[in-house]
């Protein structure tokens, strides 16, 4: 009961940890009472709508875990509803190593990261396989975007947790950078452009016919 990721991630060998380093009475609390943390509510939706990656551990058969990095165009992760994510599975270097653990173990660890604002969601869940053929991927495709479709995952949330800001360096897209120096570069053509106008005005001046009356003395 409680705090739902909490219950899966707490173990006992996680709990003893925490009791040495005296953090056991702090996350106790968040073991009582109802259930919650398990259903994305509209601020998870929105951050995870927001990302363009993410990343997504899964467990071997031999019960190593694998992370690998998952990106599209943002958005490319659909909130299906409270209690379920998709996202089609791009041809990449064609390993198979996450679609291969799933087959035998369906416990996945996604990772979702905003970089600029130091914010990262943690979801735990089962993940589904969705066939190329399927009539489900079309809910999951994003138009215009050119990566080969291999595959859908459909993945079953069981429990999410925000983490805190510290120790996360921002870092920025190529677009997020183009937003930030879009001020700055349109001052700086209007300091250009003011500068041109002044500089014609002074060789308009500096050109200009003299006086007509002459200072010269009369012979």
């Amino acid at each position: 009961m409680g705090h739902k990721f909490a219950e899966i991630a707490f173990t006992p060998s996680v709990r003893e940890v925490q009791q040495a380093l005296g953090s056991r009475a702090h996350y106790a609390a968040m073991e009582k009472g109802p259930d919650f943390n398990n259903v994305l509510g509209e601020q998870e939706a929105t951050f995870v709508r927001a990302r363009d990656s993410f990343y997504m551990a899964s467990v071997s058969e031999t019960g190593w875990p694998y992370v690998q990095h998952r990106g599209g165009l943002i958005g490319f992760v659909s909130v299906l509803d409270g209690t379920t994510l998709g996202f089609v599975d791009f041809r990449g270097n064609r390993q198979y190593i996450s679609t291969g653990n799933v087959r035998r173990d369906d416990r996945v660890s996604l990772f979702f990261m905003d970089y600029p604002n130091r914010l990262r969601l943690k979801v735990l869940g089962r993940a589904e396989l969705i066939d190329s053929s399927a009539e489900q991927l079309a809910k999951l495709r994003l138009p215009g975007y050119r990566g080969a479709v291999e595959r859908g995952f459909i993945i079953h949330v069981e429990a999410f947790d925000w983490n805190c800001p510290q120790h996360i360096t921002p870092r920025y897209s190529e677009a997020e950078i183009q937003q930030l120096v879009a001020p700055l570069l349109a001052e700086n053509r209007a300091l250009k452009e003011r500068v041109v106008t002044l500089s014609r005005a002074a060789g308009d001046i500096s050109h200009s016919p003299a006086d007509s009356s002459s200072t010269e003395d009369t012979p």
